[in-house]
């Protein structure tokens, strides 16, 4: 089991994500436990103010650290060589990948802190935070989501809250590739007909295809994947198959390339 604690200005955010879905079961089935906490519950003065403009001027607001220290305060202690982690969500912080969610899973509980506005007082970062994470290269209004993301890849390692075990492990990314691509009824539908070696029965053939697709997407899609990938022996084989073959088709961003290229060689004749 594991325990997030999420401090969050707007707690109204998480009503319906947590309660849908897998993590709702999970819940259920006291696989995950998610505690919601309003930092503005924890704000000293009557307006509940829990952000004030920064020293030295400059636009926005910044986070108050009176606030969030009280929030942390009123969860216990929480001492990370417990199993417990304190994080920032900031567009600041480590860049969250598959291998951080199962790193995270094998904590016993995780406390999740929102960053809003222009950031939060760096007193914050000092001394009441162990690490910090960002979900990507880009901004958002405020850390919710985030933690959202974070609760949902991280709570698919905990045993029981995934129906088939195996799915986690089989997941985008797990391996350092991208996921192969899947199929289920009908075997046709119009002209669109699924691979036959799926059909066949034959696992082993089934298991080779599967990662030489894997492969094959993986190069043509995020061929930086596989410059930092274990790559063994009969991958390297599979990947000089593939390039054999040249069917590794072009990327979507590439085809609107080569359509412009066309349609401005069209132009200038």
């Amino acid at each position: 089991m594991i325990r997030f604690d999420i401090l969050t200005l707007f707690p109204g955010m998480f009503e319906s994500p947590f309660q849908s879905s897998l993590l709702q079961k999970a819940r259920e089935k006291n696989l995950v436990e998610i505690h919601i906490h309003d930092i503005r519950a924890f704000a000293a003065d009557k307006h509940r103010m829990a952000d004030d403009y920064p020293y030295g001027g400059g636009g926005g607001m910044v986070m108050k650290v009176e606030p969030i220290a009280k929030a942390l305060e009123s969860i216990g202690p929480l001492e990370s060589a417990d199993g417990v982690l304190r994080v920032l969500l900031t567009p600041q912080g480590e860049l969250f990948s598959q291998e951080k969610a199962r790193e995270l899973s094998r904590r016993r509980r995780l406390v999740l802190v929102c960053g809003h506005y222009e950031g939060v007082d760096e007193r914050i970062r000092e001394h009441l935070i162990d690490s910090e994470i960002s979900i990507g290269d880009y901004v958002l209004t405020g850390g919710e989501l985030a933690a959202m993301v974070v609760v949902d890849a991280v709570s698919r390692y905990i045993p029981g809250v995934l129906g088939n075990e195996e799915s986690a492990a089989s997941d985008s990314f797990s391996e350092g590739l991208l996921e192969y691509p899947q199929y289920t009824r009908p075997a046709v539908f119009g002209e669109w007909v699924v691979p036959e070696v799926l059909l066949s029965g034959n696992h082993a053939r089934i298991e080779r295809w599967r990662r030489k697709e894997s492969l094959r997407r993986t190069l043509r899609r995020r061929p930086d994947l596989l410059a930092r990938s274990r790559l063994s022996e009969e991958d390297k084989i599979l990947l000089k198959e593939i390039e054999a073959e040249g069917k590794t088709v072009q990327s979507p961003e590439s085809r609107v390339t080569s359509s412009q290229e066309e349609d401005g060689k069209a132009g200038l004749d």
